[in-house]
């Protein structure tokens, strides 16, 4: 980490010497920790997952010359770094006489040099060209204009050589400066790379020359960006100082065209191809999950348009295919997908190389698998699952990050092929020797979980997808789908079968009106895929309702699943209602069809919370507000780095899941049962389902019938113990305030806020192109006022941090025990398939439900997946205990953190109390997984030592 000096910087330079300080790295990886696709952003907690080899961890409920005539812009970079551009201006001169020396140190490592296979041949000439000649040029832009010619002032500029060496690869270099007495505050600073490898430009700080580097600063800027060699990029970069964020009317006249000119170069023009060196943001469809040029079964229909609406993603550019053109080609292999420059991952790259590496023989194995003639083969027996864990996890030695995806990607690499030849016993042994998997917290607790109908309702209110479960508000329950297409709308959940299994305590309509019926709904959206997923081979799918009855003691009781398979031009509908076996017509045989309808359920529900919850709302609709944003906001504005630490590498992970998990044949299409048409699914979601005012958390509990907001304006749930509910309404009203702190500092009245043309720029293109197709609807949300821009951006804060920590961290401890969660249903029902069915059914009912569970070799693909996905990295940034250096240099904006660093620790009491406490039967019990998902950091990574996240 780079420490930032936080002292008051002065407003001009005038007879002051000064010195800066530019800290650089050069050992950016390919992907970091941050780099498994979907984990990712500012979380909520930290080390959700443990490194092999350290003790188990459990849910813990406690505890000198004149300048060239032209001057260039980029921008600041505080995640996602400068643009670049030229702007012409005349050849100015002042007279040195008047000027005062400055003086000023830099570091540097370049990016790739070190790792390079022919290091011990250009180690004399690197050595030569990084510590004894002049390749950084440093330029001062004045903030002000020249009094004597009313324009800008020229740049003054400076040469860098080498002072000293720091740790973890930063070196420090020395270089001195000539300023006019009268230049005024300095705007800007430019930089340009003369050597042939790109370098991370850190932080610059300006400081009196004869005081030491941790004097006052005369300015502070924070760069985090990418320097590419001059023969890539000839323009200068250019950053802007931390102590002040300008709205557009307030830019200082010696910045305005620098300030423009950035954002125009980060649009670019719209044509041509992507390089890696490039930092465009632009928009376009999903149009490259498959690669149909060389297998036309990977085609798949554009996401993005009428027919499949969706959001935009970063355009690569890339050249379509000649055969499909509607196709974009995809990357040459080890070419990773185009993302801009500064939205690459910035860890240690031997870590992000390896988990890179690790994901990509994944998706290898997809591959592998389709060839296998093994590939189907079922767990023979319960205690087989149990055994793909190893027991001896916890006294494993500590391996350093990235020592097991290592390991693992090593041994697939080489014995992938031998692996995949493998049968029964022998695979699993294999899979044991290499991933060697943790017990999942869900198995640790309570061997015994995943069977009971109570672990089964708990999690859909304290599990990995608590968005799904809704109220039901009136009965009969129908679909909306069109009968002569999909067979009939009403369900065959009747009152009578409500009655029934509520043992007539009260009737079916009394139980609507207390607030007592609640329900799983994936009918409508499923069903229309039904008849197309059941054409591919070796998975099924049903449209699905289950209901659940609210008991006395606040927990939620199953009491009833129907599944549905609509007609099709062979077939009439077929459904069947399933229900607990218990009380007098309980029965060994009603006991195991409700067992596998329950699978079923939970499979459907796995899908929707990867595809909708996880990926579709935190990830794919996020990525147009990130490209909006740095296309329209200045990254001298307060809203821009506001959001930026929530928008962090989150372009850098969804590209990866383009190209590994959602792409065609990809892990998610070879695991998880609607297969090739997941992401049709997904678009289908976003379609019926995804409103932007409705992504805030208290509207999304309204929606859903979960909650009412009362005449005193608060919130009141329909199920007290609702521990997604709970906690995030504490987190969320947090957000809110600090947003709330921040706009009132840099908008005094709502005419400021009508009046930034860059925020209304920003919010526009994000309705009109990066939300092309829901452009027009009437809830989008207009930013006249304070009000609606604290929830615009406490909505989009939410959802990249709070809402993706409830979705993502938990899905190992819960998902990586396959009967918990398994992803795919490969067979029907039994009586579903007719007399044939039942007779296997009754003969082995335990082969049928390991039969319908995923195949040893997916399963193990999904544990591994997850077991990436649900890590946090040792330099995540946690919500509220990150603070931005361009925060800290406000004293009221610093102060408004400290505030909701504050309330961040309090929630953070409060959810540990919550979780003691035995009255919360949804989060506290015997064996039970305590609900630690939105609880708080308290800015120590090992005091929490919780598997969730």
């Amino acid at each position: 980490s780079i420490s930032i000096n936080t002292t008051c910087l002065p407003q001009s330079l005038a007879h002051q010497k000064v010195r800066m300080v530019i800290m650089q790295t050069a050992t950016r990886p390919l992907v970091g920790a941050h780099g498994a696709p979907f984990a990712r952003r500012a979380a909520l907690v930290p080390k959700a997952r443990r490194q092999p080899g350290s003790p188990r961890r459990t849910s813990k409920i406690g505890s000198s010359s004149t300048s060239s005539t032209t001057t260039t812009t980029t921008n600041l970079s505080e995640a996602n770094g400068p643009a670049t551009s030229t702007v012409a201006r005349p050849d100015l001169h002042f007279d040195l006489n008047q000027a005062v020396e400055l003086r000023a140190t830099v570091t540097v490592n370049m990016k790739n040099f070190w790792l390079k296979e022919d290091m011990l041949d250009q180690a004399l000439d690197v050595f030569h060209n990084l510590f004894t000649q002049n390749w950084l040029y440093l330029e001062l832009v004045s903030s002000e204009l020249d009094p004597k010619t009313g324009q800008e002032w020229d740049v003054v500029s400076g040469k860098v050589q080498h002072s000293r060496s720091l740790e973890e690869d930063w070196h420090m270099y020395d270089a001195s400066f000539m300023v006019p007495a009268s230049f005024g505050p300095i705007g800007a600073v430019q930089v340009k790379n003369y050597h042939y490898t790109e370098m991370l430009l850190g932080d610059i700080k300006v400081f009196p020359a004869g005081e030491n580097s941790g004097s006052s600063a005369v300015a502070l800027f924070h760069c985090n960006s990418w320097i590419n060699p001059s023969q890539y990029s000839p323009e200068k970069r250019s950053f802007f100082p931390l102590e002040n964020s300008y709205l557009p009317s307030q830019t200082p006249k010696g910045v305005e065209r620098l300030r423009e000119s950035e954002l125009v170069a980060l649009r670019g023009t719209g044509y041509g191809e992507r390089k890696a060196y490039d930092r465009i943001y632009d928009y376009d469809v999903y149009n490259d999950l498959g690669d149909p040029c060389k297998d036309k079964s990977t085609n798949r229909p554009v996401l993005g348009g009428k027919e499949h609406p969706y959001p935009r993603r970063c355009r690569t550019g890339r050249p379509h295919c000649r055969k499909y053109p509607l196709s974009e080609t995809i990357p040459p292999k080890g070419v990773s997908i185009y993302v801009p420059e500064d939205e690459n991952f910035t860890e240690r790259k031997e870590l992000a190389f390896n988990t890179k590496l690790f994901m990509s023989l994944l998706h290898g194995i997809c591959r592998i698998m389709k060839r296998s003639k093994h590939s189907s083969q079922s767990f023979p027996t319960l205690e087989a699952i149990n055994a793909m864990y190893d027991d001896e996890f916890r006294n494993q030695p500590l391996q350093p990050d990235g020592g097991k995806f290592k390991f693992i990607a090593e041994f697939l690499e080489k014995e992938a092929l031998l692996l995949f030849e493998k049968e029964g016993a022998e695979f699993l042994e294999g899979i044991r020797r290499v991933f060697e998997f943790e017990t999942p917290e869900i198995h640790d607790r309570d061997k015994y979980a995943w069977f009971r109908d109570e672990e089964f309702a708990r999690e859909t209110l304290a599990g990995v997808n608590p968005l799904s479960i809704q109220l039901v508000r009136e009965l009969p329950l129908v679909s909306k789908l069109d009968e002569k297409i999909y067979g009939p709308a009403d369900s065959l959940i009747t009152k009578e079968v409500i009655e029934e299994q509520i043992n007539g305590v009260m009737t079916a309509e009394e139980a609507v009106a207390k607030k007592k019926l609640f329900m799983l709904d994936y009918h409508d959206l499923y069903l229309p895929f039904v008849n197309k997923v059941r054409q591919l081979e070796g998975t099924t799918l049903y449209g699905s309702r289950a209901l659940f009855f609210l008991a006395g003691d606040g927990t939620l009781r199953p009491i009833a699943i129907e599944l549905t398979r609509p007609k099709s031009a062979s077939k009439p509908q077929w459904r069947e209602v399933f229900t607990p076996a218990s009380g007098h017509k309980a029965s060994i045989t009603g006991s195991w069809q409700w067992q596998l309808a329950k699978a079923h359920v939970v499979c459907l529900d796995t899908g929707y919370h990867q595809l909708v919850s996880h990926w579709l709302r935190t990830h794919c609709c996020v990525e147009p507000y990130i490209i909006a944003a740095n296309r329209q906001l200045s990254q001298m504005h307060p809203i821009y780095r506001l959001l930026a630490p929530s928008f962090r590498f989150t372009m850098e992970i969804n590209a990866q899941a383009r190209k590994l998990l959602i792409n065609a044949d990809g892990i998610i299409e070879s695991t998880f049962s609607p297969g090739k048409y997941s992401m049709e699914i997904s678009s289908a979601a976003y379609a019926e389902q995804w409103q932007f005012d409705k992504e805030a958390l208290p509207e999304d509990l309204i929606r859903r019938g979960m909650a009412v907001r009362g005449e005193d304006g608060k919130l009141e749930l329909a199920i007290e113990d609702y521990p997604y509910a709970n906690d995030g309404l504490l987190v969320w009203d947090a957000i809110k305030q600090w947003a709330s702190d921040y706009v009132a500092h840099y908008y005094a009245c709502a005419a400021d806020i009508v009046d930034d043309v860059e925020l209304q720029a920003w919010w526009k293109e994000v309705r009109t192109k990066g939300h092309a197709d829901k452009k027009d609807e009437p809830w989008w949300p207009h930013l006249d006022c304070h009000e609606s821009l604290v929830q615009t951006l406490s909505t989009i804060m939410w959802v990249a941090s709070a809402h993706h920590a409830a979705v993502n961290f938990s899905q190992y401890p819960y998902g990586g025990y396959v009967p918990n969660r398994p992803s795919i249903a490969r067979i029907n029902m039994p009586s579903e398939i007719g007399p044939d069915g039942m007779r296997a059914y009754m003969e082995a009912p335990d082969k049928v439900l390991l039969d319908t569970f995923p195949s040893q070799y997916q399963s193990a693909l999904v544990m591994a997946i997850l077991d990436v996905l649900s890590s946090h990295s040792s330099g995540e940034e946690y919500l509220g205990t990150y603070q931005e250096p361009a925060w800290q240099q406000n004293g009221k904006i610093n102060n408004a953190f400290e505030d909701f660093r504050e309330r961040m620790l309090r929630i953070a009491v409060q959810v540990n109390k919550w979780n003691r406490d035995p009255e919360r039967k949804n989060r506290c019990g015997p064996g039970m997984v305590p609900y630690v998902q939105l609880r708080p950091s308290d800015g120590d990574p090992m005091a929490a030592k919780t598997v969730m996240g």
